[in-house]
């Protein structure tokens, strides 16, 4: 136990010096800041038209389509292990239950796909 006291004392001095080293950094940010550059900001550089504040608007669709991408992709990533394990199950006498499995999987995954369609977050609506 006491053969650990000097990593613990360790420990402590360099969680003391990153906690030390972000305060600071956060302090000289906001002294050394200029406050009012929206001004700056929004002025034109070189060229182009005069910017104007608008609000960020994005559609909903966007984000369904992003998780209905990323939910199928995952899915279908699922089944590479299977096809390259798929001949060394038959081999094994597993095959059929191999591919019971993956048949299963893939009627959950087009019940999952109609459902969406039905639902209509597969089609486009458009922004105005």
């Amino acid at each position: 136990m006491e053969s650990y006291f000097g990593v613990f004392i360790l420990f402590v001095l360099t969680f003391g010096a990153f906690a030390g080293t972000v305060l600071l950094s956060a302090w000289l940010f906001n002294a050394r800041s200029a406050r009012n550059d929206l001004k700056l900001k929004l002025s034109i550089y070189e060229c182009g038209p005069e910017t104007s504040l608008q609000p960020n608007r994005i559609s909903l669709q966007f984000y369904l389509f992003a998780l209905l991408f990323i939910l199928f992709d995952v899915e279908i990533i699922f089944m590479f292990p299977w096809a390259a394990a798929y001949k060394s199950l038959v081999k094994s006498g597993a095959g059929a239950l191999a591919l019971g499995g993956m048949s299963v999987f893939l009627a959950i995954l087009a019940i999952g796909f109609i459902y969406e369609w039905k639902k209509g977050a597969l089609n486009w609506r458009s922004i105005k």
